[in-house]
């Protein structure tokens, strides 16, 4: 089991295995927030508490909504509108580093040509 965790530790993600891959976006939103993406099933995931511990923000299409913690508002996850899409984005950054360690970094070109660069 693998915990990501905001800066005041208000919110938490349970997470049943460290990410092998992780993806840093280009896109105007993601090279904002800094954030590095690891992508898992949503039952693959539990948030600690529930919801009501982060705000969220949605923009463009509105498909998915970015979470942030409402106290420290570190970014924490991004999670999809459409309950049929069975795909969520969890903040690596809030990954302990021991656990990241292995990830490969994939690098998206999400400003211009949404592809990976690698």
């Amino acid at each position: 089991m693998i915990t990501a965790v905001c800066h005041c530790g208000a919110v938490a993600l349970e997470i049943a295995e460290a990410p092998t891959e992780v993806t840093d976006c280009t896109c105007s939103i993601c090279r904002r927030y800094g954030a590095l993406w690891a992508y898992y099933p949503l039952d693959q995931v539990r948030l600690v508490p529930p919801a009501a511990a982060t705000d969220t923000y949605m923009w463009d299409d509105r498909s998915i909504a970015f979470h942030r913690c409402r106290t420290c508002g570190c970014v924490t996850h991004w999670s999809p509108v459409d309950p049929a899409r069975n795909r969520m984005g969890v903040n690596a950054r809030l990954i302990p580093t021991a656990d990241l360690a292995q990830a490969r970094v994939r690098h998206l070109d999400g400003g211009v040509t949404e592809r990976y660069l690698d």
